[in-house]
């Protein structure tokens, strides 16, 4: 089974009959083509299979996570794609990044949503555990959904990342997260993870090694 939906994940991925000027990669998801450009310089400018993962949950269960007028925010966006597709199932997306991603950013936003989505998404800039309340200020920012897709890797912000997570969160949001495990030092960002949030696996795909969690605030799930 495992093997069957990566096959079908990984379908959603293709490549432009003609070569052009402008090199970009495809997806089909929630109705549309999508165009992703890349840029092969800055790991947050690639699409990983941890955002194909994602966004076909998003698609497959637009049911029971529906998003339509919803506010969310995805953190570590990249190039966007999982933000680009949240917006086409209706969701109002904030999508963030560190400044230097932004441009790209802004570009498969646009380009991807314009004319298509119910509300044009937002790209604003989040450096982790930085200027958060001045930024995002509790009193106004609430997300209903936060999403991350392959944000914990082998960098030194890990703490930050959690600060992140902890200040945007409200007691009825929901976190999909979807996670690669690689290193130990990564993996046990999970455990700590759990000391603020209550974690529950909703999708596994072992021969990719990702897991997909929902998460909220501790004692919020069963509330």
């Amino acid at each position: 089974e495992d093997e069957q939906i990566v096959a079908e994940i990984m379908r959603r991925r293709f490549i432009p009959a003609l070569i052009t000027h402008e090199t970009w990669e495809g997806f089909h998801f929630a109705g549309h083509e999508i165009r992703i450009t890349e840029a092969t310089d800055c790991y947050g400018a690639v699409v990983w299979p941890s955002a194909l993962v994602l966004c076909y949950f998003l698609e497959t269960n637009s049911k029971q996570y529906n998003l339509v007028d919803k506010n969310v925010i995805e953190i570590g966006a990249g190039t966007g794609l999982v933000s680009i597709v949240a917006s086409l199932l209706g969701a109002l997306v904030t999508a963030t990044d560190l400044p230097e991603l932004l441009g790209n950013l802004q570009h498969n936003v646009l380009r991807n949503t314009k004319l298509k989505s119910k509300h044009q998404p937002c790209v604003k800039e989040l450096s982790w555990g930085i200027d958060l309340e001045k930024n995002f200020p509790r009193s106004s920012c609430h997300f209903d959904y936060i999403m991350a897709a392959d944000v914990v890797y082998h960098h030194p912000f890990l703490d930050e990342l959690l600060l992140t997570f902890d200040h945007l969160c409200k007691n009825d949001t929901v976190i999909l997260w979807a996670m690669k495990f690689r290193l130990e030092k990564e993996n046990k960002f999970v455990d700590r993870f759990q000391t603020l949030f209550d974690l529950e696996m909703i999708s596994n795909f072992p021969s990719l090694n990702i897991t997909l969690y929902k998460a909220m605030r501790k004692g919020s799930m069963k509330a």
